[in-house]
């Protein structure tokens, strides 16, 4: 057993430049894992700046240097952040404190619902049985009770010191990570090994594809949020801004967000116009949004971005948003992709073989 080991030990980690691939990801994982509370700021500056860089490299082809290039987008990304946030959260806000206020009532109404049924079908359901879960219902959707958790959550992640934190000092580092961009590299290669080929053959491979993916998604939170909106609004539904919200970021999740947001739309839907027409447009508008984004919108998006069988792609959202939160769920795919760039261009036996035939060749040749 232990020979298998050495043996397996040998042939996977004998190249120097996998082992440092292996130190390089593992410096990062554990830097985040650790310390992700404390570096929160420089790892949103970082990938903001990630994102900033395509319209600044454009601009720097031009004949726009960098420190006005990243000046420019990164007002103009400012600017658009204001606009969004006094423009549509106040609106959503409002709408979530209605539907908290309205909760008490809207389970009222179920309830009746529910009591008509157990007493026409007692067979399924004892009407004992729907007290306690009514009885548990309640304190659960009691108001207070959300009241309290929203401030509680309030309270530990947007309080006052951490917004200014935030707003302070995350755009002088974007501003910095994409003035200096060249300079940073530079300084930062003096603490990589110098056989570092197989990492930046990963790198090569995924910087486009998380571009594409983070671009992509971005897109499609937009445009999902908007069409449901307008179509909410159309349908004249009840907290239409909140519902589109919460549809526009159901993308994040793939399969599972569609699956939990289609909830509170139904029975915010049956609580409004019960089982009627109006209740069969609405779910059938909505169903048509959710097959157009999956069968038209997401392969125009991500035809280029990502490759990976839905059960990997359920399984990195599971782990890595264990791991790390809503980060860890927004780029569970690019990390997914990630494990897979690695495996992909990890030396083998096999590998190495043609390798050293290519090296033998090329020699002869020349």
């Amino acid at each position: 057993m232990l020979a298998l080991l050495t043996n397996w030990y040998k042939e996977r980690f004998s190249d120097p430049q996998a082992v440092t691939l292996v130190f390089i990801l593992m410096g990062i994982a554990l830097a985040i894992y650790f310390a992700g509370g404390l570096l929160a700021p420089l790892i949103v500056a970082l990938v903001l700046a990630f994102l900033l860089e395509w319209p600044v490299a454009q601009m720097h082809k031009i004949g726009i240097n960098r420190t006005t290039a990243a000046s420019l987008v990164l007002v103009a990304f400012i600017g658009l952040m204001l606009l969004i946030t006094f423009g549509l959260v106040p609106s959503i806000w409002k709408q979530g404190v209605a539907l908290i206020t309205d909760l008490p009532t809207m389970l009222d109404k179920g309830l009746l619902t529910a009591q008509t049924y157990v007493n026409q079908y007692p067979q399924f359901v004892s009407p004992d049985q729907l007290d306690t879960m009514v009885g548990e219902l309640k304190k659960m959707l009691d108001t207070q009770h959300l009241l309290d958790i929203g401030k509680q959550i309030l309270g530990y992640s947007a309080s006052l010191l951490v917004l200014m934190v935030y707003a302070i000092l995350v755009p002088l580092l974007v501003f910095f990570f994409l003035k200096d961009k060249d300079q940073l590299i530079k300084g930062s290669k003096r603490f990589i090994p110098t056989n570092r080929q197989l990492a930046r053959k990963v790198w090569f491979e995924m910087d486009q594809q998380i571009f594409n993916y983070i671009r992509g998604k971005v897109i499609e939170i937009v445009i999902i949020g908007a069409v449901s909106y307008l179509f909410f609004a159309i349908m004249d539904m009840r907290y239409a801004a909140l519902l589109g919200v919460l549809t526009g970021f159901s993308v994040l999740i793939p399969y599972v967000g569609a699956t939990l947001v289609t909830l509170p739309i139904a029975l915010v839907a049956f609580f409004q116009w019960g089982i009627s027409p109006e209740f069969g447009y609405l779910m059938l508008g909505y169903g048509i949004i959710q097959a157009l984004d999956g069968n038209l919108l997401v392969p125009i998006l991500f035809s280029d971005a990502v490759d990976l069988h839905p059960v990997f792609i359920i399984a990195a959202v599971l782990v890595f948003g264990g791991l790390w939160g809503v980060w860890g769920v927004f780029f569970a795919i690019p990390l997914a992709s990630l494990v897979k760039a690695v495996l992909n261009a990890w030396p083998t036996p096999h590998s190495k073989l043609l390798d050293e035939e290519a090296t033998e060749k090329a020699k002869t040749e020349a």
